[in-house]
């Protein structure tokens, strides 16, 4: 019973590891695929900003900073975040996405005459920055919880390769062993009996009269 038991254990810790090295190499190629998506957008990220910023200095320079302050103040603050969730794998992944850019962005032009292109380039900008940030957020915490996930996959990988199912096959190469022993034990009595048996007949054939 407790080979049958044992048996039964090593057959689900080897499909256990199966799946979860699949799981593990799964969550490895997405890992890959945000980290270079993330080198990316942090690339972007920057040069954006560095456009924005100078587009802006280049409008203090045709206006006062006073104009300049009064068009900011005009223009509607950040947008909502819409935040859903994916599922990879077992892990819950972020989708983060702007309510709105397009509408927001166009709304203060009639309020503020004082506009001028480079204002414009400037928000035009700032928009694109801010779209980009909110992706670049999502992309960094969809790294950090595939890799939470990932080091947790590889411990259980590992725990089942190097210590379960090493453990359940050395028990039960044991109960094997053991029974086989029993086996040979049982097989030299009932060989014994069956000699001891035969020496009684003949004897017992030899001592009666004829």
């Amino acid at each position: 019973m407790e080979l049958l038991d044992i048996n039964k254990k090593v057959v689900l810790a080897v499909k256990g590891h199966k799946l979860l090295k699949e799981k593990r190499d799964t969550l490895m190629t997405e890992f890959l695929g945000v980290i270079e998506e993330a080198k990316g957008l942090r690339s972007e990220v920057i040069e954006s900003m560095d456009e924005a910023y100078s587009n802006l200095i280049a409008a203090e320079a045709l206006m006062s900073s006073s104009d300049v302050q009064s068009i900011a103040n005009s223009i509607p603050e950040s947008k909502k975040v819409d935040i859903s969730l994916r599922n990879v794998m077992g892990v819950r992944i972020p989708k983060m996405s702007l309510e709105s850019t397009q509408e927001d962005a166009a709304s203060w032009e009639y309020r503020t005459p004082l506009s001028t292109a480079k204002i414009d380039d400037s928000v035009e900008s700032f928009n694109s920055v801010l779209v980009k940030l909110v992706k670049l957020v999502e992309v960094e915490e969809t790294i950090l919880r595939l890799g939470d996930e990932i080091k947790k996959t590889k411990r259980r990988v590992n725990s089942l390769e190097h210590r379960m199912i090493p453990r359940l096959e050395a028990t039960q190469f044991y109960i094997n062993m053991r029974l086989e022993e029993m086996e040979r034990e049982t097989f030299s009595s009932l060989k014994a009996v069956k000699r001891k048996k035969e020496r009684e007949r003949r004897q017992h054939e030899e001592s009666s009269p004829v």
